[in-house]
């Protein structure tokens, strides 16, 4: 009666594991940012992308932000522009090294937070969240 197709072979979503697929996408340095704040605007998602996506684009905004102040030090000042530098490569390095260090921690199922982040990126977007709830009622 049904013809079999060739989705048919592929598991339901229930046997997907699609979240962990995107916990992974969200920790990619720099452009996982964007996925995470598609997440958090459209508010769909678990607690733990919720939560992995406001330390993911925390993380990179943090970076972001202490990436372009370096730069534009090293730029003006010409005595501390090798520092500077200096101590912009670092900075980029470990941002490299926790988002690998983050990616590990998922792909292992232990539990990701960031002592500072995970409070910045709470304090940042539960707020808003809570205020687009009660816009909502």
């Amino acid at each position: 009666m049904f013809k079999k197709n060739k989705w048919d072979n592929f598991p339901n979503s229930a046997d997907t594991t699609i979240p962990k697929g995107l916990l992974l996408l969200y920790l990619i340095p720099i452009f996982g940012c964007f996925p995470a704040l598609w997440t958090l605007y459209r508010q769909q998602g678990n607690r733990e992308q919720m939560s992995l996506s406001r330390i993911s684009i925390s993380l990179a905004a943090t970076w972001l932000l202490v990436y372009m102040l370096l730069t534009t030090g090293s730029a003006t000042s010409e005595f501390l522009m090798l520092r500077l530098l200096i101590l912009n490569s670092l900075l980029t390095s470990g941002y490299f090294l926790v988002s690998i260090w983050l990616i590990f921690q998922v792909l292992q199922g232990k539990t990701v937070k960031l002592p500072i982040f995970s409070r910045l990126g709470a304090k940042l977007f539960r707020n808003r969240e809570q205020g687009i709830g009660n816009r909502e009622q």
